[in-house]
């Protein structure tokens, strides 16, 4: 569980749903679940635990904690931010348009050949982030929804 003073070390007052929500990016990370989640995937768990948090306070906290720097907000192409845990280390993204699962990489020759295109035209990466809108190839991808 998140203990009150990891909250107050970024000053954020420990309330009940920043520790219940914070809890739950650990407990999804834990359990091998998708890391990356909507506001409403995050009501949704909070309602199956019997917590009653109002979806207005999860966007609420979820924003206080991108901008204190615990998540990354994500803008796939299916319109809506995607949170994660924000661990520090550069990932890019994989994002199967047929399903909407992201897995996550990272390739130290694509990292190598971004910085030197940038090089190349008088520029420094400062920040970047790389999306690939792939397609499963299995054939019974556990992650797709079923046919009608």
């Amino acid at each position: 569980m998140t203990h009150p003073d990891d909250l107050k070390s970024i000053g954020l007052k420990a309330t009940y749903p920043r520790l219940k929500i914070l809890d739950l990016f650990h407990k999804l990370q834990d359990e091998g679940s998708p890391r990356h989640v909507t506001a409403e995937d995050v009501y949704r768990h909070l309602l199956a635990d019997g917590m009653d948090i109002g979806l207005a306070t999860v966007y609420r906290v979820l924003t206080q904690f991108e901008q204190a720097g615990l998540l990354q907000r994500h803008h796939f192409e299916s319109g809506k931010a995607i949170f994660e845990l924000n661990e520090g280390q550069h990932h890019d993204h994989l994002v199967c348009v047929e399903c909407g699962r992201v897995e996550e990489f990272f390739d130290a020759a694509i990292e190598k050949r971004q910085n030197k295109i940038a090089e190349e035209r008088g520029f420094t990466v400062r920040e970047h982030a790389l999306y690939l809108y792939v397609e499963c190839n299995r054939a019974h991808c556990p992650h797709r929804k079923a046919s009608n």
